[in-house]
């Protein structure tokens, strides 16, 4: 069902059947007493292999395991790369390293009865087994192999789905989101925490101007206000709020929210100090505190000094700094914020332009703060400066570009 419903995208099915080891003379003479509802059947390494390459953007040979010979047959199933993968397996869940690769990881909840009924029909019709053979397999292998290995591994998934494909609307959440997923950034993929807001021909107009060296310094300065202030709208938007209800002037009720009120700014000297106007113009009267930390190329990141709320471990943190690049001044910014008690939860770091390799470093050291940017660029040159870049932008937004 959800292969019909994303038609439009390149998707591979996988099967977890794919990968039983073959049968050896001595293992097929006693075959009924083989236990193929084991993790030990499958050839987990040859599996993760398969989904690494296919992940990594590479063509796999996919074993054709014969359920009659018990042994793979040639051809082999040639699968290429694709925009969704699916894994499907009842023991895809029992290897942690088969887990990490997954984005989403969902487990079918069905009635024992129905299960059962659905193996006797798979394995009659199917894999020509009798149904005495199939009874006496699922008493002996498959009721227990569900108890030690298939039922703890639930507390795994990302979702759980009662009833399987009759709950639509499982089925059409799921499509939705793994839409939203194909629409977004490839990093946002990878990120749940890394937030690229929504591009249109007016934001990438307006990058096209702050990023043209030709560009005037009263020009750079109205476009980059422009991008920072929504910049700062959409993070404001991930802050917390609570429901509130107000009186109209025609004396009706309006069900809204009120604004978290705990909340300041901290900028990174120089540069981030070009996005406390926005931040004023959104949050009335919000404190800002700063932080300046001495940059010497991807190495010997230094802080020199910071001056920050004295209550700022009780508040939600704003994070200013218009340029993300290799990730070292962002890290000391956000470590120095946790050693003042600040939550990791609590921060927002919030910028122009970002390169990949400083979304990285600070997502992965960082898990559970949120980045919020405008573009993401393709990487880091020799020098350490983001390209295609802006050039350095508190020297060009401050008009120190000549000094």
């Amino acid at each position: 069902m959800i292969i019909e419903q994303l038609h439009d995208q390149r998707i591979v099915l996988v099967s977890q059947e794919s990968f039983y080891y073959n049968l050896s003379k001595e293992e097929m003479a006693r075959v009924h007493e083989y236990n193929f509802d084991h993790p030990d059947a499958f050839d987990t390494e040859k599996l993760l292999s398969c989904m690494e390459d296919l992940k990594s953007g590479l063509a796999v040979n996919i074993p054709n395991y014969d359920f009659k010979t018990h042994k793979n047959i040639l051809p082999a199933r040639k699968v290429n790369p694709s925009d969704v993968i699916i894994l499907e397996g009842i023991l895809v869940f029992h290897d942690p390293r088969v887990r990490e690769l997954m984005n989403m990881k969902i487990f079918v909840d069905t009635d024992a009865d129905i299960r059962l009924a659905r193996r006797i029909r798979r394995d009659t019709v199917d894999k020509s087994r009798d149904i005495r053979t199939v009874l006496d397999q699922y008493s002996k292998f498959v009721k227990p192999a569900f108890e030690d290995f298939i039922l703890p591994t639930k507390k795994y998934a990302d979702i759980i789905i009662p009833r399987g494909g009759d709950n639509h609307v499982a089925v059409d959440l799921i499509v939705q989101h793994i839409c939203a997923k194909l629409g977004q950034h490839d990093l946002c993929k990878i990120y749940s925490n890394l937030y690229v807001i929504q591009s249109t021909f007016q934001i990438r107009g307006m990058h096209t101007l702050i990023r043209d060296a030709n560009t005037t310094k009263h020009d750079f300065i109205f476009y980059s206000d422009r991008l920072i202030r929504l910049v700062v709208e959409h993070g404001l938007g991930h802050l917390p709020f609570k429901e509130k209800q107000v009186i109209t002037p025609t004396g009706s009720v309006y069900t809204g929210v009120e604004f978290c009120k705990r909340l300041c700014g901290i900028s990174v000297i120089r540069s981030g100090e070009s996005m406390e106007n926005a931040l004023r113009a959104c949050c009335k009267g919000i404190k800002i505190g700063k932080i300046l930390i001495h940059r010497e190329g991807d190495n010997g990141q230094q802080l020199i000094y910071h001056n920050l709320p004295k209550d700022i471990s009780d508040r939600h943190v704003l994070l200013l700094d218009p340029i993300l690049g290799t990730g070292n001044s962002a890290v000391q910014a956000i470590s120095l914020l946790l050693q003042k008690g600040v939550q990791e939860a609590n921060i927002i770091f919030l910028n122009l332009i970002s390169a990949p390799q400083g979304v990285h470093v600070v997502c992965k050291k960082f898990p559970r703060i949120k980045i919020v940017t405008s573009e993401i660029d393709y990487g880091l040159n020799e020098d350490f400066r983001v390209i295609p870049g802006m050039g350095e932008f508190g020297d060009r937004y401050f008009g120190t570009d000549d000094d």
